[in-house]
């Protein structure tokens, strides 16, 4: 374990980590359940919990988000902390706003992918925040919705990030 006062250090797949807390709704988990659904070694979500209490996003207890602390980090932090940069046409699972629940609401020429051979979409190819997210999501739709905002914050123009923005708040905030 960390020691009081030593930095933090947010990883990426901490973010994931987090995510997933969001999307469980307060239900009850076992960092074994968690290690299984993201595809994460118990020890590295020990340790992830650890690294998300020290910066303030869950609570001591580590049970409870920080809902504002944690939307103004995604909002406002996360593109510099693990920024997105587009990479070359590739098949893959859609993220930012070519995810279905959001593509009916932005029109763009563009599609984004998490680049997988699993993918039913070509696109422009954007590294996820870990590399097992889309294993991950496979079978967590919600926790897919998420992330594809999330990169849609990382990624998209001004109106993408809006619509994300909202979509993140009701998401975060609705969860208190």
């Amino acid at each position: 374990m960390m020691l009081a006062g030593r930095n933090p250090s947010l990883k990426p797949q901490d973010v994931v980590l987090l995510i997933k807390l969001i999307v469980l709704r307060h239900k009850n988990w076992r960092i074994s359940d968690l290690a299984h659904a993201l595809k994460i070694s118990a020890s590295e979500i020990s340790h992830g919990l650890e690294r998300l209490r020290l910066c303030g996003l869950i609570s001591f207890d580590k049970k409870t988000v920080n809902s504002h602390a944690v939307l103004e980090f995604l909002v406002h932090g996360l593109k510099y902390v693990f920024p997105a940069h587009a990479g070359t046409v590739r098949l893959g699972i859609p993220t930012a706003h070519s995810f279905m629940a959001h593509s009916s609401v932005v029109a763009s020429e563009t599609d984004y992918v998490w680049a997988t051979e699993k993918g039913t979409l070509r696109g422009i190819s954007i590294p996820p925040l870990y590399s097992n997210v889309p294993n991950a999501v496979e079978d967590d739709e919600k926790l897919h919705e998420a992330l594809a905002l999330i990169d849609a914050l990382r990624i998209g123009k001004v109106r993408e990030k809006k619509i994300a923005e909202e979509r993140l708040e009701r998401l975060i905030v609705g969860n208190e």
